[in-house]
């Protein structure tokens, strides 16, 4: 179930969010950032190197390191305590690319996409009927999930990367065809205008969470146009996170930079693993 979301945040400054418990009361706590293992660490040339993606104050990397798995751990359960949810577990499995958004040696967001396997999905506990159509279809799920961002340090372009670079892992490099996410129905209305999702199923209770949710679906099609005609233009006015997405050549090279770092993360990567839209060898 994804953390984060507000549709009344204001991206353009640095703030601290409120939001509703399970109580009705508002927290307007502010948090502290999960810090870096190593505090006097200087990014180097080969730490630099592990980062796929930096955009102004903050890079972006795969989770690679269990230490680091923790530092997420950290970040998400303090995130959904935030918001009066519980939590059981915040592990990730070898069917889940996570995402880790730092400024300076701050932990300030994460973002998990997982693929569908024998396993299944985290969604298919509530939605599974939904779900086996898609695969009865011959289309490939993916889901997103474990979103999570300081809110000292949200903005839209950050919120923009981490989808971004989950759909350049899913779709590129895994090629995914939908994305599905589950979520509190009170935050769908943003995720529709701001990202184009559609709600697939009736509300119900998540029981990891122990909070309502409703199924969303992003067929990843939609995605390509919108990328296509709104990527990199940065429209303040504009109603959606895609003009801070990334174009298409852009894109290209950031999935090379993913597609090494799986390679060294897991030797044996699957054929479906080459990327979806790169014409060029990688």
């Amino acid at each position: 179930m994804l953390l984060h979301s507000n549709e009344n945040i204001r991206f353009n400054k640095t703030h601290s969010l409120s939001f509703l418990g399970k109580n009705g009361n508002r927290n307007t706590s502010r948090l502290i950032p999960t810090s870096h293992l190593h505090q006097d660490e200087e990014f180097s040339d080969e730490t630099l190197g592990q980062y796929v993606l930096t955009r102004g104050d903050y890079r972006i990397r795969l989770a690679e390191a269990p230490g680091r798995n923790k530092e997420v751990s950290a970040l998400i359960k303090r995130m959904y305590s935030w918001r009066g949810y519980s939590i059981e577990n915040t592990a990730s499995s070898y069917t889940q690319t996570t995402l880790e958004a730092f400024r300076g040696h701050d932990l300030v967001g994460t973002l998990s996409l997982g693929l569908d396997s024998e396993n299944g999905l985290l969604a298919d506990d509530l939605y599974g009927e939904k779900i086996s159509a898609f695969r009865t279809e011959g289309r490939k799920a993916c889901e997103l999930s474990k979103l999570a961002i300081d809110p000292q340090f949200s903005s839209k372009e950050l919120l923009a990367s981490l989808f971004n670079l989950a759909y350049i892992c899913g779709r590129l490099i895994h090629k995914a065809t939908d994305f599905l996410i589950e979520i509190n129905p009170r935050h769908t209305g943003y995720y529709k205008r701001m990202l184009g999702f559609q709600q697939l199923g009736e509300m119900r209770t998540c029981q990891r969470v122990n909070a309502p949710a409703v199924l969303l679906h992003l067929e990843l099609d939609y995605v390509d146009a919108q990328i296509s005609s709104l990527a990199g233009s940065h429209k303040p006015k504009e109603r959606s996170l895609y003009p801070y997405f990334l174009p298409e050549h852009e894109e290209a090279k950031v999935a090379k930079k993913i597609w090494g770092v799986s390679i060294k993360a897991y030797p044996k990567p699957t054929i479906e693993s080459r990327p979806y839209r790169i014409s060029t060898p990688i």
